[in-house]
């Protein structure tokens, strides 16, 4: 028997002495009681309740009969938490052979894992959207109809959160209207749509899916609804945020360039369009709008309005210009700038002339009746088909006559294809569409669990997937009852992680877990960081999507997320970074050598090195919790209230007054007897990390302060930087690939995981480890985990979706 078998069969302390023969379990419940009574029970004590949490007295032999006081043991042992800081501590063999008991004591109990009942699990606003484009081939702004969901366990699918107020039905009632509408593409009044860039934009350089030769500008995908006129209005930006009021730029000649789908109809010089002065400096006109009205077919079609690069002369500034084009580069003398777009807005349709054969068209509609008799049979046909695809397969007769009720009424009044637009409208407002809906067996008891019916794990398996319905394979495989046959399910889960749907895991899933949504709100100040504009923080995101997506399609060890010595970069990115060799704006893979170890996985990434940080300044605090809650799943307690800020300004020997250190700043800081043991926990993560500004730049020096990035861990072991916080992570590699699991099995369920749920935690973890925890290994074990596969019968009172699905049903009917 290998070591490492021996750790995990809680042996750790007999294999580190050589040991030839097993120890009983009593003797291994006196040796781990006595590391218990040594290290851990002078703080954990009936008395001090450290933590509110008692030890005494140590029952070993009752672990099982008490997991929730002991799963928090687990996971505090596993991450090293415990015991404190400057404590005495058993040898990290000792260590690991205690979790490991504890752990094989709950995991030999009967299981118990809290498996949720079925009810209802309404869709959050991206899957709505995401269903929407499958189900009607038609790409939506979801965000244009309903309002962003709450955030529960870090996540915005989580069914206890996704309520139901009287604003967001008559939201979900106006979006079936519209969406109907559109998808058959039914002639409506003119209305507007407005396309903003981001104010902090700098639109100097080429922009991803323009042509190339041009700089700057916007690419819009728009659908638009008829064959018809359509105005493209164009605004111009006004740069300089210190009070010059400068809208037009300062270099003069330049063309506007505005694209259909690639081709140009339109070629506007700018300094007419504004009636500007050819000299160099301001405009004289008003400001103005350029408008361009363009004959455009029904259906998706992408815009473009940018600016032909035709000035390639070197700059003649006298100062250097800033990265960000839009801090102030127009009011000041030295600086010259392009001019830039602020915003387009399209209008119409006008004159519309009919509507085209568009991709949602097609997806609707499956037939044409070539005659009034044939019209109903035509419409069962179009709404069968649409309703076993936005039910899931949970279709029946009774459905299909609903809607068909709603189509002769249509029909009735106006034609055929108001018939079916209006029951359209009917169908994205059924709560079977609205809502995941899970049956149970008849003559279950309360509480007794039961595996779910294969229509309902196809939808667990495609929302978690792709945050969106089943396609026609997967559907098929369900209606078959092969869909649970863990070969067939293990090779779906390969297919669906292939398909660029699948992108929706990294969007969604990390895009949360990691925190990439909060760069969008993320903005530091503009004079102490003048280099940093909106293209590199949409840089950021996608360099930590795309590291993280590869991950999966190459099925890479998901301690990569650590470990990856190769990442993704633009030539904005790689600029920031320092790397030479890249250009343009598409993004390329590129290996991080010795020069660039800091920037090897996560820790280095300035995703995370940005939003972890203050609009001003690093937070050593915030980026040490961000380590210990999203890496190791041990989140330090909240701070007490009252705390207070960091000091400003200290006095050196000789009275002068100098900006401390953040070193210094936290020492102060942690003198407050109430601050300093949640702070020895994350100081030094932070302080390792502190040669990255607050927008992830490498710096040795922080002002005139070198910056020591030295520090000792929670566990005594010494670091010294980027490198150093990697090894102590991969020290706990077995926490971290636990809370990956966690929160991949979160997600995947739409409901948080509670201690009885850590025994499967555990057991998806080590399917993964025999496949070196690899990333689609580990997702294969979360779909094919027993909390993914089954259910159990709720108590007989209805649950509170429920009688918000009732409230869906009422409100359509009236």
């Amino acid at each position: 028997m290998d070591r490492r078998a021996l750790r995990m069969l809680g042996l750790g302390a007999l294999a580190l002495l050589g040991a030839a023969c097993e120890p009983s379990r009593e003797e291994l419940i006196a040796e781990h009681q006595a590391t218990l009574e040594k290290y851990c029970l002078d703080c954990h004590s009936q008395a001090e309740r450290a933590g509110g949490l008692a030890l005494e007295p140590v029952r070993l032999t009752e672990v099982a009969s008490n997991p929730d006081k002991w799963e928090r043991v687990i996971r505090k042992l596993r991450a090293g938490i415990m015991p404190p800081a400057g404590e005495l501590r058993p040898e990290h063999e000792n260590y690991a052979a205690l979790a490991s008991f504890i752990e094989s004591e709950i995991d030999a109990a009967p299981k118990t894992a809290g498996l949720a009942p079925p009810g209802l699990h309404r869709l959050n606003r991206v899957e709505y959207g995401n269903a929407i484009r499958d189900l009607l081939a038609l790409d939506i702004d979801a965000a244009a109809f309903l309002p962003a969901d709450d955030v529960s366990r870090g996540f915005d699918n989580q069914a206890g959160t996704l309520a139901l107020s009287p604003a967001l039905l008559e939201a979900y009632l106006g979006a079936a209207g519209k969406i109907s509408r559109l998808a058959l593409g039914r002639a409506e009044a003119p209305t507007q749509a407005m396309y903003r860039v981001a104010a902090d934009a700098t639109q100097n350089y080429h922009v991803e899916g323009l042509p190339f030769g041009t700089r700057g500008g916007i690419l819009i995908d728009h659908t638009f609804p008829v064959d018809a006129e359509y105005n493209f209005k164009v605004y111009s930006v006004n740069l300089g945020n210190m009070g010059n009021f400068r809208p037009f730029g300062e270099i003069r000649g330049e063309q506007l360039e505005i694209l259909l789908d690639g081709a140009r109809v339109a070629l506007v010089d700018w300094d007419q369009a504004f009636n500007l002065d050819r000299g160099f400096g301001g405009g004289s006109g008003q400001l103005r709008t350029i408008d361009v009205r363009v004959p455009v077919t029904a259906g998706p079609h992408q815009v473009g309005v940018t600016f032909l690069a035709t000035n390639y002369a070197p700059g003649l500034d006298i100062n250097r210009a800033f990265e960000r084009s839009t801090i102030e580069t127009g009011g000041l003398p030295g600086f010259s700038f392009y001019p830039h777009i602020g915003s387009v807005r399209i209008d119409g349709p006008y004159d519309p002339t009919g509507v085209s054969d568009t991709p949602s068209r097609q997806a609707v509609l499956a037939c044409t009746p070539d005659a009034p008799a044939a019209a109903e049979a035509c419409a069962r046909e179009i709404l069968t088909h649409l309703a076993r695809r936005a039910y899931r397969g949970n279709v029946t007769d009774a459905d299909v006559e609903t809607l068909l009720e709603f189509y002769r009424t249509g029909s009735a009044a106006n034609d055929f294809e108001a018939g079916i637009e209006l029951a359209l409208q009917r169908l994205l407002t059924e709560p079977k569409f609205i809502y995941r809906i899970e049956h149970e067996p008849a003559e279950l008891t309360a509480g007794e669990v039961y595996a779910v019916g294969d229509l309902e794990l196809a939808s667990r398996l495609s929302f978690f997937l792709w945050s969106s319905i089943p396609d026609e394979e997967l559907l098929a495989l369900a209606e078959q009852s092969r869909l649970r046959d863990p070969a067939v399910l293990a090779e779906q889960t390969r297919r669906m992680l292939a398909d660029p749907r699948s992108e929706a895991l990294t969007a969604n899933f990390a895009g949360q877990w990691l925190n990439l949504r909060a760069l969008d709100g993320h903005v530091p100040v503009a004079a102490l960081f003048p280099d940093f504009d909106d293209n590199l923080r949409q840089s950021f995101r996608k360099e930590t999507e795309l590291l993280f997506d590869s991950l999966i399609r190459e099925n890479r060890p998901v301690t990569e997320l650590i470990t990856a010595d190769y990442t993704f970069v633009d030539e904005r990115l790689a600029k920031h970074y320092g790397i030479p060799g890249v250009y343009g704006s598409r993004f390329q893979r590129v290996t991080l050598g010795d020069e660039l170890d800091a920037r090897r996985g996560l820790l280095g990434k300035g995703s995370l090195l940005a939003t972890s940080s203050q609009p001003v300044r690093t937070s050593p605090v915030i980026r040490g919790y961000w380590v210990l809650q999203n890496l190791l799943g041990v989140p330090p307690p909240p701070p007490p209230e009252d705390v207070p800020d960091l000091p400003p300004q200290a006095a050196d020997a000789a009275g002068n007054t100098r900006v401390p250190t953040m070193r210094e700043q936290m020492e102060t800081h942690r003198a407050n007897p109430a601050c300093v043991g949640c702070h020895q926990l994350m100081d030094p993560i932070g302080l390792a990390l502190e040669q990255f500004d607050a927008i992830g730049r490498w710096r040795t020096k922080d002002g005139d302060n070198v910056i020591d990035a030295t520090s000792v861990m929670y566990d005594g072991t010494p670091i010294a930087g980027p490198a150093d916080l990697r090894a102590f992570l991969l020290r706990y590699e077995e926490q971290f690939v636990r809370n990956v699991t966690e929160r991949l099995l979160t997600y995947a369920l739409g409901r948080g995981t509670e201690y009885d749920d850590m025994p499967v935690v555990r057991g998806i973890a080590a399917a993964a480890a025999e496949d070196d925890n690899r990333f689609q290994s580990l997702i294969v074990a979360v779909v094919q985990s027993e909390p993914f596969l089954s259910s159990r019968k709720p108590d007989a009172m209805p649950s509170r979706n429920e009688s918000e699905a009732s409230a869906v049903t009422a409100a359509v009917v009236d």
